[in-house]
């Protein structure tokens, strides 16, 4: 099975609900600072954490699916050998226990020298919980294997209090 993908390329990504801001620069050091050699410059403050913003929680069922919060799971190939697909598998702890969310693999490039790309929406989150994934390869014998380390999706909402 060690064959089945020839390279784990470009990492995974988990993107769902998330600022793409920049954190500020941090402000230039006062020059009265750096002309006293007695008074080290204060070293830049640490960028605040993001707030998670207040929201409803549970279940987003009753919600049109382009409406509800996901976690998407991204992950791609520097090169497949044999590969027929990938399924992807949600828990509430690192350790699991696991649920498999594909209903059928994700299809797979079968043998290709190519670089892919894929992902999959999960949109069946409680918007205030953290969850963990992981990815498994499927070759086109059927073997399994864990694709991906098992990695977390931080809640995107937190309770009205």
């Amino acid at each position: 099975m060690s064959r089945l993908i020839a390279l784990f390329a470009a990492g995974l990504v988990l993107a769902a609900c998330s600022s793409s801001e920049s954190p500020a620069p941090a402000p230039a050091a006062d020059k009265a600072a750096t002309e006293t050699a007695s008074a080290p410059a204060p070293a830049p403050a640490a960028p605040a954490a993001p707030e998670i913003p207040v929201g409803e929680c549970g279940d987003q069922g009753s919600r049109p699916a382009e409406e509800r919060i996901a976690n998407t799971p991204k992950w791609s190939t520097a090169s497949e050998l044999e590969n027929f697909g990938f399924d992807v598998y949600r828990g509430d702890s690192e350790e699991g226990p696991f649920e498999r969310l594909t209903g059928s693999p994700i299809l797979g490039a079968g043998t290709s020298d190519e670089p892919h790309q894929y992902s999959f929406r999960d949109d069946s989150i409680d918007p205030c919980k953290d969850y963990w994934y992981y990815v498994e390869a499927i070759s086109t014998s059927g073997a399994r294997e864990k694709f991906t380390p098992t990695f977390r999706a931080p809640a995107k909402r937190r309770a009205a209090e």
